[in-house]
């Protein structure tokens, strides 16, 4: 394992690899004309050159500095992703303070939580909304002295001390430039591989959330699985050849390590969304070269693809169909190679290309993608499989906060659908012969939670190995196939351990689903809650004259909970009869962060979601339908 005097050293900079301000400034120097962040205001794409990215980066630093921030500090941004984020979090890292990132969705009583326990000096914030909700909360937390905001729309009446624009902080920043020009310099020199660079706060399923410490070493270490030839992002790992667009939040460790971390060692051209609602259209745009996202993301484009072509010409359903076909035989001839070609394969997919898929990949901002990436959660074989008959190949990959999200992934052309790959380098993994668990051991190991010292003896044993709480099994003897969440393990009346995951994960593979949640913890038989894919459905329902107003209403149609019976009971004909579902129940509304179901990143909150349903849940074992839903028998 590689020690903290032998750091790799990036093939652009001659920094270490933990050195984050330097290396922005190295790549300023050796490539200062050269595009690094590309942001789209008004319609259309404005360029960042590296020279313009390390301007920016030192006046915030300053401006920072001017607020009080300095080395152990910590600064808060809740914003959506934009070239701003990425200011504040190297200008921080400038002044050797931790950033903690929030979500834009986080409601005030988790930002009143989140600031006290990290003890934020000052939080940028990026709008009226979120200005209002650190102003909600900063005459009770101690240590929030500041409020910066990005955007200033709605916010002219607004009259505070502590509330300024980030113009005006960069106005009090270039004094303090003016009196104390080497400040910077000073701080760097101070610079050590185990400094905080940030506190990612875990996503809070079973409890108050943890912010989990990842250092300077942390994240190199991280960065240089990224870029590792070979290694999840292919043979020659993210290089500045690679265009990426940033869209997942970046108060995940995941988008933090490849915008943020990744972009800055490999020299990517990196692309902000002008808002969270065109990032498809800018994926169209765009077009990159990687594309990671969350199941729930390429969920949602085969559920375009499915609108699409529901409501497409008959002639290009017919094309799509024989595309489709061609794209099927050459997906089950890549599954059996590890995902690598065969010269039958690229004749079918060349010929799904000619005849439809050309267009549409383009349509979806795939066209050109070298490397794509499914992580953060389970994600179904059918979802994988239907990609890959568009000739996109999903590599799966694994980690957490805890491990700066690198433990393992599926590599070009050892691919295994269903499981998540094998180690990447330099770490150590294995499967607790006891309790299945998956645990991990790496120079990424976090530092442990912040002011949580029992929590971290719990997480990290005495011999330095991660226990994730993950239950894991080999496939091959290579290939590592996540069964479930510890904890989400349901055991039946009858004894049985099952996998909830799995069951939901069939299910949710229809473009017509968005949640199914398996009910069945000391109970007789399996049970679901069906949360609809509203778009999907509004359409299915519009094209058969089906009448409907709110997503309640067509949540109960007879016609709707037929379709989503069909789609739960075609899944049961593929499990064995112990876990097949037998009664479904709808949810009358989506699920939402902001209620307490999700956690920002979309992950059920078991519990808190089965406090908010148990009349659904009683209704499903108490032999009456009182509810919308649907009896399903064995299936």
């Amino acid at each position: 394992m590689t020690t903290t005097t032998e750091r790799q050293r990036d093939t652009l900079t001659g920094s270490p690899a933990w050195h984050l301000s330097r290396r922005l400034r190295e790549n300023a120097a050796q490539m200062p004309d050269r595009v690094a962040l590309r942001e789209k205001r008004h319609g259309i794409w404005r360029d960042i050159t590296w020279r313009d990215y390390l301007a920016n980066c030192e006046m915030v630093a300053y401006a920072l500095a001017a607020l009080g921030v300095g080395p152990t500090d910590r600064v808060a941004i809740q914003s959506e992703n934009r070239p701003e984020w990425l200011y504040v979090d190297l200008g921080a890292n400038m002044l050797r303070a931790a950033i903690v990132g929030f979500y834009p969705t986080n409601p005030v009583a988790e930002i009143r939580y989140l600031c006290a326990d990290s003890g934020v000096r000052v939080l940028v914030a990026e709008d009226q909304e979120q200005v209002d909700k650190a102003m909600a909360v900063i005459d009770e937390v101690a240590t929030l002295e500041w409020v910066v905001y990005l955007d200033s729309r709605g916010l002219s009446d607004y009259d505070d001390d502590r509330l300024l624009s980030l113009d005006e902080a960069i106005a009090k920043g270039a004094a303090l430039r003016a009196a104390d020009p080497d400040l910077l310099d000073r701080i760097d020199a101070g610079k050590t591989p185990e400094d905080l660079v940030t506190l990612i706060y875990t996503s809070g399923t079973t409890g108050p959330p943890k912010g989990a410490m990842l250092s300077a070493d942390n994240v190199a270490f991280g960065s240089d699985v990224f870029a590792a030839h070979d290694g999840m992002f292919g043979k020659h790992g993210l290089t500045h050849d690679d265009v990426l667009v940033s869209y997942l939040p970046l108060s995940h460790v995941v988008e933090r390590s490849v915008t943020t971390w990744g972009g800055l060692r490999n020299g990517t051209v990196v692309h902000f969304a002008e808002s969270i609602d065109t990032v498809v259209a800018d994926l169209a745009e765009v077009q990159p070269t990687v594309l990671f996202a969350v199941p729930r993301i390429w969920e949602k484009i085969q559920a375009s693809v499915a609108i699409r072509m529901a409501n497409a010409s008959r002639l290009k359903r017919f094309s799509y169909g024989i595309a489709r076909r061609l794209g099927d035989r050459a997906a089950a001839d890549r599954i059996r190679t590890g995902g690598a070609h065969t010269l039958l394969s690229r004749v079918l997919t060349f010929l799904a290309w000619v005849i439809a898929g050309r267009k549409l990949r383009r349509h979806l901002g795939l066209a050109k993608v070298r490397m794509a990436l499914s992580g953060a959660a389970p994600i179904s074989t059918e979802v994988l499989t239907s990609f890959l008959s568009l000739g996109v190949l999903i590599h799966e990959a694994y980690g957490m906060t805890e491990n700066t999200a690198v433990a393992t992934a599926n590599r070009p052309g050892r691919v295994r659908l269903g499981t998540v790959g094998e180690a990447q380098p330099g770490i150590e993994l294995r499967v607790d012969e006891a309790t299945g668990e998956v645990l991990t051991r790496h120079r990424g190991t976090f530092r442990g939670y912040w002011q949580r010292p029992e929590a971290t003896a719990e997480a990290v044993d005495a011999d330095g190995w991660l226990h994730s709480g993950d239950v894991g099994e080999w496939v091959e003897g290579s290939h590592l196939k996540i069964v479930d969440r510890i904890k989400d393990i349901i055991i039946t009346a009858g004894g049985k351990n099952i996998s909830p995951s799995e069951i939901e994960n069939a299910i949710k593979a229809s473009p017509y689903v968005r949640e199914a949640v398996v009910i069945g913890d000391k109970r007789p038989y399996l049970s679901a809650i069906i949360g609809i894919e509203f778009d999907t459905v509004a359409d299915w329902a519009s094209r058969r004259r089906i009448e409907y107003t709110t997503y309640r209403d067509l949540s109960s149609k007879p016609e709707v909970i037929a379709l989503i019976a069909d789609v739960v009971g075609d899944v049961n004909t593929r499990l064995a009869r112990v876990e097949s579902v037998r009664k479904i129940r709808m949810l009358a509304k989506e699920l939402d962060h902001e209620d307490g179901e999700l956690t920002a990143t979309q992950k059920l909150k078991r519990a808190a979601f089965a406090a908010t349903v148990p009349h659904l849940i009683d209704d499903m074992y108490a032999g009456t339908s009182e509810y919308p839903g649907a009896d399903l028998g064995r299936g």
